[in-house]
């Protein structure tokens, strides 16, 4: 596994892209509307570090609820894994549970995502590498 970025939760992401430019981060993507999750999400790097921010658009989305308890922070990092149902596997045997099924992601060229929650470590989400 190798750590492709951290994901911020932000609630206003115009607002949180203004705050990291001032930091030196530089945008790396087009801003992404993600339909299945209900979020904007933008991705940032400085100095080799890429973060993501995530920004729910309605009342229903995925991070809604997050967003109410953990306000603006970073709240996953994402690894990129060979195969995505293979690592799920590995990882459930280690402690970890999926929150949800591997879906498709449209900030990563539809490539599938899986988020999981160790009760020590957090939120990771897995993403698969490019074929």
């Amino acid at each position: 596994m190798k750590i492709d970025h951290v994901g911020y939760l932000v609630k206003n992401i115009d607002k949180a892209a203004e705050a990291f430019l001032v930091l030196g981060y530089q945008s790396v993507s087009e801003r992404t509307h993600d339909e299945i999750r209900e979020v904007d999400i933008e991705f940032f790097e400085k100095d080799g570090y890429v973060i993501e921010l995530v920004s729910p658009y309605t009342k229903e989305s995925v991070v809604a609820n997050l967003i109410k308890t953990y306000k603006n922070s970073p709240y996953h990092i994402c690894y990129t894994v060979p195969n995505l149902e293979v690592a799920i596997e590995e990882l459930r045997g280690k402690g970890f549970v999926a929150i949800d099924d591997p879906t498709p992601a449209p900030a990563f060229s539809n490539r599938k995502v899986c988020f999981l929650m160790h009760v020590r470590a957090g939120m990771i989400e897995l993403l698969e590498e490019e074929k």
